[in-house]
Order: structure tokens, then sequence, then C-alpha cells
């Protein structure tokens, strides 16, 4: 039997699929119960407003929007925080803008490791055919 610390208490407690203690299970279930029978309610509800409203967390109500549990598309106004720069978004874990400057960056580190390889292989062709023709 594998033992973990819950992430959530720092309870002792056997490793099951949640990755959490059975309280803090049961703990989430209800504050998803309250997020969702308030979002019942008050379709027009920002995350602020569910999150004073149910005493959830923000960084929680944002964690069941992800997992797929509590859906966007029936509360227009329901965004969370982008994980880069804290805009709010509808989905995923990056704002457009920050995706972009990542793709960016990253297309610009491929590109510059690329000339570093093409550059360096170069070199050593260039030098191969110089001390062949010494041989020769």
């Amino acid at each position: 039997m594998n033992l973990g610390n819950c992430p959530r208490c720092g309870k002792l407690y056997a490793v099951n699929f949640k990755d959490m203690c059975p309280s803090c299970i049961k703990e989430m279930e209800i504050e998803y119960e309250k997020c969702v029978k308030y979002l019942r309610e008050e379709k027009g509800a920002n995350i602020q407003q569910l999150s004073d409203a149910t005493d959830v967390s923000i960084k929680q109500i944002t964690r069941f929007v992800r997992e797929g549990r509590i859906s966007v598309l029936n509360a227009p106004n329901l965004m969370y925080p982008c994980e880069v720069c804290g805009t709010m978004i509808r989905d995923g874990h990056m704002c457009d803008s920050c995706r972009g400057r990542l793709t960016k960056e990253l297309s610009q580190i491929t590109k510059d490791e690329s000339n570093r390889d093409n550059g360096t292989k170069q070199k050593v062709d260039g030098a191969y055919r110089v001390m062949d023709k010494y041989h020769k």
C-alpha cells in the first residue's frame, strides 16, 4: 500500500486516484456542489461573485472549470485568470497573447539552435575538405 501526504491538509493517507485524503475529497465535492447550485441560480455570475457566495477559492473553481466539471458554456461571465499574466480567459491555461509570445520564443530558440548546428556542420565539412586537399 502506497502512502502519501495530502496536498490540501497534509494528513497521511493511502494514495488513490484523486491524490487526496478521503476527507478532502468529500470537502471538495461539497465545494463543487455549492458552485454548481449557485451557478444554476445565477448564470451571469463571474468567478469572484461565485467565490464570494460559496466561500470556494478562485483557484479551486478554476480547477473545476479546467477539469470540465463546471462548464463555461452556460455561464457567459465565468472566466478565470491566465497562469502567466492573470488576464481573464475562458479556456486553456494561457491567454492568446501569452500563448503567441511563448510560440514565438520557442520558434526563435529552434531557429537559433538550427543555425548553430548548421554553422558547426559547415565548419566541420570545410575543415575536412581542406585536409583532404592536402592529403592528395
